[in-house]
Formats: structure tokens, C-alpha cells, sequence
């Protein structure tokens, strides 16, 4: 994966960090050293941040885990059976990992955790983090998780096959925010999200799939009335 990662409006954030540790703009005009105005238009997405500046709010809302609820948040996710990782929202930085989802890496975990999982990523992920903020993900405090077909990548470090993927998004005790990353299942019988097939049900009956979820949704057709194709028990009429 050559691109870079989509940089988000970060004004929304800010503003989120700020209020939560009780912080007036005028004292994060002075941390960031700017005027107390371009904090406000920061905020409300007018100006945009010049890179140096960017460079230092990120480094600030980027995700940490600092509370005791923080570490219990990664320990559930190492201790989990499944496959599934915890990344900064912002960066996606790795900062937890099931045994499941480590045991695909062809590398030590202690390799990867707290360094940005980006350069691994597929097309079709790539397309999804772009489309997030017309999504409103970091609008809210706890938006809806995103599900989505992911394609493969050709990284041999950490090899992703085709499945089912989604993202949930964590507000940390900090205010900065995590990203849950599941892979819900192997995509194989699994067609493009939303994606209907026609599968050969008993019978020869035709059954609708839902490619989303691998279930049917559809109803068979009755079955032949075998009855029907059996001889009488008392043999032809008039026997």
C-alpha cells in the first residue's frame, strides 16, 4: 500500500479534547501558539491547519493508553479468541492484538505494536477511511461501526485475505479515540456486502442468499409430493 494515510478535519476532535479536560481556547491558542481565533475556526472547519500545526495537534489527540479503563479495554482485546486488533483512530498506530489476529503476522508482535498499520492496508480499506468523515465517525462520540468487504493486500508481513471487516470507534478516558478492527469471517462463499445470489436449494429449489451475512433469506419451494409417486398399498383400482 503506496498511498498516504487520508488526513480527517481534526477541528471536531479538538474541540471534544478541549471541553473534556476543561480547557478554554485561549489556553490552547497558547499550546499550539496561535491566536485564540484560529483555535475557533479550527474548530468550526473554516481554516485549515498549516502542517507543522497538524503535526502537533495529532501528536496530542492521538490515541493512549493511559486510564486503568484503557488497559482493560487492550487486555480484552489480547485475551480474545478472535481475530482483532485495537489502533489509534487517528494514525493507526497498533496498540493491542489478539493471539488469533498476531498468529497471521509473519513478523514478532513487539515489531508492530505502536507503529501505524496503514502501509498494510488493501484498496478497499484505503477507500473506506476515506469516506469516513462524510460518514460523520468522528462527529459523534460513539458513531455506528462501519462493515465492509475487504479485498487482499500483498504484504508478507501482515498478509490480508479476503473477509468481512469491521470498525468500531472507542472514545479513550483521555478523550483521544481508538479503532476496534474485527474480521468477522473469511469472505469465500461470502459475496460483496449486500449482494444477493441465487442458490440451488432441496430440491432444485431456487435460494436467495444474503451475501452480507451468509444467510438465507428466502423460502424454499415445497418439496414433490413424494406421495403422490408411490404405489397404493392395495395395489390399482379395481385390483
Amino acid at each position: 500500500m503506496t498511498e498516504t494515510l487520508p488526513q480527517p478535519s481534526l477541528g471536531i476532535a479538538l474541540r471534544r479534547w478541549r471541553l473534556l479536560h476543561h480547557i478554554k481556547q485561549t489556553h490552547a491558542a497558547e499550546l499550539f501558539g496561535v491566536n485564540q481565533s484560529t483555535i475557533s475556526r479550527w474548530e468550526a472547519g473554516t481554516q485549515a491547519m498549516e502542517p507543522s500545526e497538524r503535526t502537533r495537534v495529532e501528536a496530542l489527540l492521538a490515541a493512549r493508553l493511559d486510564a486503568a479503563a484503557d488497559h482493560a479495554l487492550a487486555r480484552l482485546v489480547n485475551e480474545s479468541p478472535r481475530p482483532v486488533h485495537l489502533i489509534c483512530d487517528l494514525t493507526h498506530r497498533l496498540l493491542a492484538c489478539s493471539p488469533a489476529r498476531a498468529a497471521e503476522f509473519t513478523v514478532p508482535l513487539s515489531d508492530l505494536l505502536g507503529r501505524s498499520l496503514w502501509r498494510y492496508s488493501t484498496a478497499e480499506i484505503a477507500f473506506k477511511e476515506s469516506a469516513l468523515d462524510a460518514l460523520g465517525w468522528r462527529e459523534t462520540l460513539a458513531p455506528a461501526s462501519v462493515e465492509f468487504p475487504s479485498g487482499t493486500n500483498t504484504s508478507s508481513i501482515i498478509p490480508i485475505r479476503a473477509s468481512l471487516c469491521r470498525w468500531t470507534r472507542m472514545t479513550l478516558s483521555d478523550g483521544t479515540a481508538a479503532r476496534l478492527v474485527e474480521t468477522l469471517r473469511g469472505r469465500g462463499l461470502i459475496h460483496d456486502a449486500g449482494e444477493v445470489e441465487q442458490k440451488q436449494g432441496p430440491w432444485g429449489a431456487a435460494r436467495r442468499v444474503d451475501g452480507r451475512h451468509g444467510m438465507h433469506v428466502g423460502t424454499p419451494a415445497s418439496a414433490p409430493d413424494t406421495l403422490e409417486r408411490l404405489p397404493s398399498p392395495h395395489g390399482r383400482r379395481g385390483e
